[in-house]
C-alpha cells in the first residue's frame, strides 16, 4: 500500500489518448511498450481509466491492485479492468504481458445490436477481474491478441479495421466466457436477459455511472430512462442478479472505498461528494454495506 503521505487529492484518470496519429477505438501492445510511455514511475501508480482494459501476463510473475484488492498474477493470468476502476500494476517489472485498451463504445457497433452482442457487452461488465487460464487457453489467447495487433496496423480504411477488430473481439470475448463458464462453481443457471431487458440495464449503468454521485434512490433512474421502478428492478435482476437498489448502494459504496483507500480526502468531504447531507448519514450508510465506518476501514487499509 502507498503511504498516507504520498496519496492525491483524488484518483489520477487516463483518458483514452493512443499516441501519434492513431485514430482506431482498440489498441494492443505489450507491457514493455507501456513502460517506456510515461515518466519513471508511472507506471507504478494508481489510476482510474476512461476505458475497458485487458491485460494478459505471458511471462513472469506480479501482483497487481483492483480496487484495493491485491491479484497475484503468473501466466496465463487474465485481468479485466472496467472503466472507473482504481488500479495498480504493481512494483514488479521482471514480467512481460499484453495490454488490450478499447472505448466502451467500440463493443457496439453504431446503431443496434444484436443480443448476442449485447450479452457479451454487459458480460465484460460483470466479467471477473482476474480469470487464470490453462497453458493451451492463455497461448491461444495471446496468439488471437496478437494478431489483433498486426491487424490494428494495417494499411487499411479505419471503418474496415474497426469492424475487423470488433468481430475478433467478440470471438475473443466469447472465448473467454466460455472458460469463465467452466471454472464456475455456482451452479447458476439463470436464463439471460431478454434482448430489451438488457438494454435497458445498460443504459441504467451508463446513467448510474453519471449520477450516483447525486441519485441515490431507484425513482431517480427510472424516470429519466422511461421506465417503472418495478421494470428497473426486474432488469437489473435479470442481467445483474441483484435488485436496482442494491446495484445502486454498491456503486457508492465502491467510490466511497476507492476515495478512502487512493485518497486523503476527509471523510466528511467524501460524503459531501457522494451526495451525503450529512456525514453522520454517510458513516450509517458505509456501516450498513461493509461492516465497519469509514474511519476503520480507511485505518485499517494503511496498516
Amino acid at each position: 500500500m502507498a503511504p498516507k503521505q504520498a496519496w492525491n487529492a483524488d484518483i489520477e484518470r487516463f483518458d483514452y489518448r493512443p499516441p501519434g496519429a492513431y485514430g482506431l477505438d482498440l489498441e494492443v501492445f505489450p507491457m514493455s511498450d507501456l513502460r517506456q510511455r510515461g515518466p519513471e514511475g508511472e507506471v507504478h501508480r494508481t489510476h482510474r481509466y476512461a476505458f475497458h482494459m485487458l491485460v494478459l501476463v505471458t511471462r513472469g510473475s506480479c501482483t497487481q491492485v483492483v480496487d484495493f484488492e491485491p491479484v497475484p498474477c503468473a501466466p496465463g493470468s487474465l485481468l479485466a479492468i472496467r472503466p472507473g476502476q482504481a488500479h495498480n500494476f504493481g512494483l514488479a517489472e521482471d514480467w512481460e504481458g499484453w495490454v488490450m485498451l478499447l472505448r466502451p463504445e467500440f463493443l457496439l457497433a453504431a446503431g443496434s445490436a444484436p443480443a448476442s452482442d449485447l450479452r457479451l457487452v454487459v458480460g465484460l461488465e460483470r466479467f471477473p477481474v482476474h480469470l487464470a487460464l490453462a497453458d493451451g487457453e492463455a497461448r491461444t489467447v495471446a496468439d488471437a491478441i496478437a494478431q489483433m495487433r498486426t491487424d490494428a496496423a494495417a494499411d487499411a480504411p479505419a471503418q474496415d479495421l474497426h469492424a475487423l477488430l470488433r468481430y475478433q473481439l467478440y470471438a475473443l470475448l466469447t472465448r473467454l466466457a466460455i472458460a469463465h463458464h467452466q471454472r464456475s462453481q455456482r451452479g447458476d443457471h439463470r436464463e439471460p436477459a431478454n434482448h430489451r431487458a438488457m438494454r435497458r440495464f445498460e443504459r441504467f449503468r451508463q446513467l448510474l455511472e453519471q449520477r450516483f454521485a447525486e441519485w441515490h434512490q431507484v425513482a431517480d433512474y427510472a424516470g429519466p430512462l422511461g421506465c417503472t421502478e418495478k421494470s428497473l428492478a426486474r432488469a437489473t435482476s435479470a442481467a445483474a442478479g441483484t435488485s436496482a437498489k442494491a446495484f445502486i448502494a454498491a456503486r457508492i459504496c465502491l467510490e466511497a472505498k476507492r476515495l478512502l483507500l487512493h485518497t486523503g480526502v476527509p471523510v466528511a468531504r467524501i460524503a459531501e461528494r457522494l451526495g451525503f447531507d450529512e456525514a453522520t448519514n454517510f458513516s450509517k450508510f458505509f456501516r450498513r454495506e461493509t461492516g465497519c465506518t469509514p474511519a476503520e476501514f480507511r485505518r485499517q487499509q494503511v496498516v
